[in-house]
């Protein structure tokens, strides 16, 4: 409210400080509680607590006290809005920009956001930014319903009802009524918008009960909440997508098209209980808590690649129909939400990806893209769920014709499965039925053929499988068919269709908002010119010793950087303490300039240019993950080509496994924590990495024996075009830890990184090292061993390989039936067969559920 005060005092946020009180004697004023906003153009430093000069900060009392002179007496009473709670009989305005809710801890904020053009949701959202600039919501009163800019207001009325109103319009209510003088609205820690009437009772409604898209650490969710995607990035209006408890308890996915309806996670292929669910079980919730870790009552649990406390989380199902579990992380002082897991790691098998005669495809380098079919065209340009339409009129038996799709699938919409057909059979029956429009042709065995009859194409996608797609299509448009699927979406995105609110409001005077409208303008220039004045004269004062300052008050920088030789050479103290050795480096203990202890490899006979080495680096440096090993810099000086990493205090695992340090439980945190990695250079960081050689020797441990891949990426990054193969001028790796298809001359995929993890694995278990012979056995005689053992107690009553196999100086207990599964996934690992393995995801979840 205006007051008149002999003394105001303009408090700062915590921690910032100012020499004297800022006084404005006998002045008019709006008071109000002071926000994060107030005086943010005042600069401190934090270690030293002295007040950097600014220009703006000088210049903003001059600029505070013109606009409590001139300004205030002339515009209308008004209360603005900033705390805790909201009490009966009071409100927020959209046209109020300081009228929010504010949680207690400061992490979340409640208010308008905009959600369009003159349109306003009431939503939460977290406080802090990230990088980007953009808000994190995680909650929508009205997300389909948005509200005008003007006379839109959430009133908590004296009934105890609270209400969003757009003018006279009721917009979205709680229901509720309480006649309690202690009724209040508040948003909790949590994120929780709670109504309630004072106490510890149940609270009247809350908004953990209603959630949107996202759930928030310690939100139940229950049979009576489901997460629905927003429409798109920019349209935060219910989208197709739903994460939901179904009637068998199991917790899915789910796809709520325009036209059809489909369930897609978990695989509706698979028995609930192979892919780790229970159905009908008591109850129906799930929760996730602070730490990472999400626990469903079906069976489903999984932790956060970062699991622990430290960053805010929440778990959302975005747009693309992905359930993701999101970390607020900082890296070199930007701050932004990274994926610590993700539901479907193919998005394309998110079912309505595409819409219906459309095909999905996923390439490296420029993600997911959908395509229409042969002889199709995009229904609506701006949106891909709506598919795509034929071109051409429906043809007879005589003038149709097939094309064929390699590796592709349209899931589901079969109107008949002919198992041991051959392919011309298939033809001939598709060709008869006038509502077939194409079929899936494939193989189980080398005769055991199949097809299975197609009405509509629907959630069409292409990957490696067994099977091939016909698609019907008239002889003309068959005859004129390329293997190669071309993206039909090469157009320049318009501006968004933006839909007016239609709503008739009563008619009030604007003679006077006009009038105060364009004194205000006139007003704004007037103090604008003033200002700027005042800027100009102050930075003139003080420019002599801006530059003196700026370096005194210039943190050290700690990020990732380059070195110059002489540096490192000083930090190893001429390279005088060796820690490691391999063919094609020397590695270093060195202590930088910082006093941080480091590992300086020095590559030997490295004839790269230092344009193409600082490349590789500069990709490098973008890889980061809690189980890959740290770079912090790099030195490409002449002839000499070095990397500093962070030092790792207990050395390879490889040196640990020789001399019999590590307990069991140690060796088995060590295994999930090296998959991790891995699942994270191939199909998680930005950009795609095989390793190539992983072996005991490129684990390190760090004092903790938490593991990190080293060796991931210098000087044998990929060629990330759009394939998922990779071509060689010469094998890599270690002898004993290759997979088959380097001498085999088949594809080189990452499943070559999955045969080196299987034996090391084995390694770990055994005690056998394969790159060294053992009463004159080699590395296959190692897998086989294994595989023999099992085969060979397999079907004996009392009898357990597990202990056959075990390494005798493995130190702590375990349990057989958990070491019986490890050592299956890792035979799994090593299958000659590359298909037949299983991703590093695939294996990091498995070991996860062991």
């Amino acid at each position: 409210m205006l007051t008149s005060v002999e003394n105001c005092t303009i408090q700062l946020p915590q921690g910032q400080k100012v020499s004297q009180p800022l006084i404005v004697p006998q002045l008019p004023i709006l008071c109000s509680p002071p926000n994060k906003h107030t005086w943010a153009h005042l600069c401190f430093h934090e270690s030293t607590n002295q007040r950097k000069p600014n220009t703006g900060a000088m210049a903003a009392p001059f600029h505070v006290l013109l606009l409590s002179i001139i300004i205030l007496p002339n515009i209308p009473t008004s209360s603005s809005f900033s705390g805790h709670t909201l009490t009966p009989g009071s409100s927020l305005s959209v046209e109020n920009k300081d009228d929010f809710l504010v949680s207690p801890n400061g992490l979340f904020t409640a208010g308008f956001h905009p959600v369009g053009e003159n349109a306003y949701a009431f939503a939460v959202w977290f406080s802090e930014k990230a990088t980007s600039g953009s808000r994190t919501l995680v909650w929508m009163a009205n997300r389909d319903t948005p509200v005008n800019g003007k006379r839109s207001k959430l009133s908590l009325s004296e009934d105890g009802n609270l209400v969003l109103k757009d003018v006279q319009y009721v917009i979205w209510s709680t229901q509720t009524q309480s006649t309690s003088s202690s009724l209040q609205l508040q948003l909790h820690n949590s994120g929780n918008l709670v109504l309630h009437e004072g106490g510890q009772g149940q609270p009247l409604w809350q908004s953990f009960d209603h959630p949107t898209d996202t759930l928030l650490p310690n939100q139940p969710f229950t049979k009576d909440t489901q997460l629905v995607s927003s429409r798109s990035s920019n349209n935060y209006s219910s989208g197709f997508y739903k994460l939901f408890f179904d009637n068998d308890s199991i917790l899915r996915l789910l796809y709520d098209g325009p036209v059809t309806t489909s369930l897609y996670w978990p695989d509706p292929r698979l028995q609930p209980w192979r892919a780790g669910r229970f159905q009908y079980v008591d109850s129906r919730s799930a929760s996730l808590d602070s730490d990472g870790q999400f626990i469903s009552s079906d069976g489903l649990t999984f932790k956060s690649a970062d699991f622990g406390t430290g960053p805010q989380r929440l778990m959302r199902i975005d747009t693309d129909g992905n359930v993701r579990l999101y970390s607020l992380v900082e890296h070199e002082r930007r701050k932004k939400w990274e994926i610590q897991w993700q539901a479907l790691s193919q998005t394309c098998r998110i079912d309505g990806t595409c819409g219906p005669n459309s095909v999905c495809t996923y390439t490296q380098d420029s993600g997911r893209k959908c395509s229409c079919l042969h002889g199709y065209k995009m229904v609506n340009s701006l949106d891909w769920s709506y598919g795509c339409e034929p071109e051409f009129q429906p043809c007879t038996q005589d003038d149709c014709g097939f094309i064929e799709l390699p590796f592709a699938e349209f899931y589901g919409h079969d109107y008949a499965y002919y198992p041991g057909y051959t392919l011309d059979a298939c033809k001939k029956d598709c060709l008869q039925n006038s509502t077939c429009s194409g079929f899936q042709f494939g193989w189980i065995a080398d005769k055991n053929f199949f097809c299975f009859m197609k009405e509509s194409l629907h959630n069409g996608y292409q990957m490696r499988i067994n099977a091939w797609m016909y698609i019907k299509l008239p002889k003309t448009l068959a005859s004129s068919f390329t293997q190669k699927i071309t993206p039909q979406s090469n157009f320049s995105c318009p501006r968004p269709l933006l839909t007016p609110i239609i709503r008739t409001y009563d008619k009030t005077d604007k003679t006077h908002d006009v009038k105060t409208l364009g004194f205000m303008i006139v007003l704004g220039c007037t103090i604008g010119f003033i200002e700027i004045i005042c800027i100009v004269f102050f930075w003139y004062c003080s420019s002599k010793h801006s530059l003196t300052t700026d370096q005194i008050y210039f943190p050290p920088a700690m990020e990732f950087r380059r070195f110059t030789y002489s540096e490192l050479k000083r930090a190893s103290r001429n390279f005088k303490e060796e820690i490691g050795r391999g063919g094609a480096s020397i590695v270093y203990k060195g202590r930088l300039t910082d006093n941080r202890i480091a590992a300086i490899k020095k590559l030997k006979n490295n004839h790269q240019g230092e344009a193409e080495f600082q490349a590789e680096i500069s990709t490098i440096e973008r890889v980061n993950h809690m189980n890959l090993l740290a770079i912090w810099g790099y030195c490409a000086e002449g002839k000499h080509r070095l990397v500093v990493y962070e030092y790792m205090e207990n050395g390879s695992l490889a040196e640990n496994l020789s001399a019999g340090k590590l307990e069991w439980a140690t060796r088995l945190e060590i295994a999930i924590g090296t998959a991790k990695g891995l699942a994270y250079l191939h199909d998680e960081c930005l950009e795609w990495v095989l390793h190539c050689d992983v072996k005991p020797q490129n684990i390190l441990l760090d004092a903790n024996y938490n593991p990190k891949v080293a060796d991931f990426g210098l000087s044998k990054l990929l060629d990330r075009g759009s394939s998922n193969q990779w071509n060689f001028s010469m094998m890599r790796g270690t002898r004993g830890y290759m997979a088959p298809e380097w001498v085999l001359s088949q594809p080189i995929t990452s499943k070559v990184d999955v045969f080196s993890y299987g034996v090391v694995m084995v390694e770990m278990i055994t005690g056998r090292s394969p790159a060294s012979n053992q009463d004159g056995e080699t590395m296959p005689t190692v897998i086989e061993w294994v595989r023999d053992r099992i085969q060979e107690v397999n079907g004996s009553q009392g009898e357990s390989w597990v202990k056959e196999i075990v390494d005798p100086s493995v130190r702590g207990e375990y349990d057989e039936k958990v070491m019986e599964n490890l050592v299956r996934i890792a035979v799994q690992c090593t299958n000659e067969d590359w298909e037949a393995r299983p991703s590093m995801r695939e294996v990091f979840n498995m070991l996860l559920n062991v």
